[in-house]
């Protein structure tokens, strides 16, 4: 589980993020393009950080995952959206804002690793789907009480 001064330093990381993407103003849709990777020929890369906050509080989701879209959209919304890594909080589809997402992104990406060496955890980044099914998941049957609050585990490499 991540130390309260790492999680506190990365919701800055995303904080800032959203601030910038907030002054950039671009344009969504709400078609659901971002979350259907295959279909539009990207794929949502995501720290170890950000699994593990998006772990700790997603809603379930069915093992294995396939890089085809993300798990958490329904109805072409986000489910899990207070805890999205920073690839949701950063990519709109919006021509306007092209090379603007990518700067954002890099500058992130390098605050979230100079995290990782400062706290001496490792640099782990992969695909959405590569995290969600390395997580421990609990598994219930309809007679088992809920899980507490859906979390998971994702080992910290």
């Amino acid at each position: 589980m991540m130390n309260p001064s790492l999680r506190a330093a990365v919701d800055a990381v995303y904080a800032e993020v959203d601030a910038a993407v907030a002054a950039a103003r671009p344009r969504c849709e709400a078609s659901g393009r971002c979350c259907r990777f295959t279909e539009y020929g990207h794929t949502l890369f995501l720290s170890h950080f950000e699994a593990e906050i998006l772990l700790a509080t997603a809603p379930t989701y069915a093992q294995p995952v396939s890089r085809d879209g993300c798990p958490f959209q329904v109805n072409n919304l986000c489910t899990a959206r207070q805890e999205r890594p920073l690839g949701c909080r950063i990519y709109f589809c919006d021509p306007a804002y092209e090379g603007i997402g990518e700067a954002i992104t890099e500058s992130a990406l390098t605050q979230l690793k100079r995290l990782a060496d400062a706290h001496g955890t490792g640099w782990y980044y992969a695909p959405l789907h590569v995290h969600l099914n390395a997580a421990d998941r609990v598994q219930t049957t309809d007679t088992d009480p809920p899980a507490e609050t859906g979390r998971r585990s994702l080992p910290l490499v």
